[in-house]
């Protein structure tokens, strides 16, 4: 058996097995998507949202990417923002990234990696901004692991500067904004960052009428 059939002979099983523990279970995602929760994460697949939370599908929406980045120019992240706070009206929006992340590891190099360069810029930023704290720890595992909460860090800001999220605190007074570490080494969340509604940003990132 070929590696992708047995993904779908997998998937038979798990099917066939939902059903028989609980007839209903496909009925009820078919009708209804109702999450609470937008889980910003890293495309790597040893951080998956649904089986580190102890949740079942429906219960969070996902995007992920390259070291979980809140880029204020990809659409797509941004169309997946605003599709989960106006639409599916989730109460919080988490930014969860993990030791060990090679987008991390890789931006804190000087080498070439082709396109890729482009999406690393962003947290090459990051660390120029935090570079003396960075720079005074003692080891490289040190630094990389500070990176990825400077990262998460940032990136929860980065929501913060959005209309999409500005608005839904002004209207709604909704969502929560996270940031969380995973940790490969013994499956725990480290939470970095807590944003409540209408939390202060600069002024600068304010729009106009979305201010307190």
């Amino acid at each position: 058996m070929k590696p992708f059939e047995k993904l779908l002979e997998d998937n038979r099983k798990w099917a066939k097995a939902q059903v028989e523990e609980d007839p209903d279970f496909f009925k009820r995602l078919e009708s209804l998507q109702s999450p609470e929760f937008l889980w910003i994460g890293c495309s790597d697949s040893r951080v998956p949202a649904n089986q580190i939370t102890g949740t079942k599908p429906g219960e969070i929406f996902v995007h992920r990417n390259v070291a979980n980045l809140v880029v204020n120019g990809d659409l797509n992240m941004l169309s997946v923002l605003q599709y989960s706070v106006e639409v599916l009206k989730v109460q919080h929006v988490i930014v969860v990234g993990h030791y060990g992340c090679g987008g991390i590891q890789a931006a804190m190099t000087n080498k070439d990696f082709g396109i890729l360069n482009k999406w690393l810029r962003n947290i090459k930023d990051v660390y120029n901004k935090h570079k003396a704290e960075v720079d005074a720890l003692p080891t490289e595992t040190e630094r990389l692991e500070r990176m990825t909460e400077l990262n998460v860090q940032e990136q929860v800001m980065n929501l913060a500067k959005t209309a999409i999220i500005q608005r839904a605190w002004r209207e709604e007074n909704r969502p929560y904004l996270h940031g969380w570490v995973y940790s490969l080494k013994n499956g725990l969340i480290k939470s970095i960052l807590e944003m409540p509604p209408h939390s202060k940003i600069d002024p600068i990132y304010q729009f106009e009428g979305f201010a307190e």
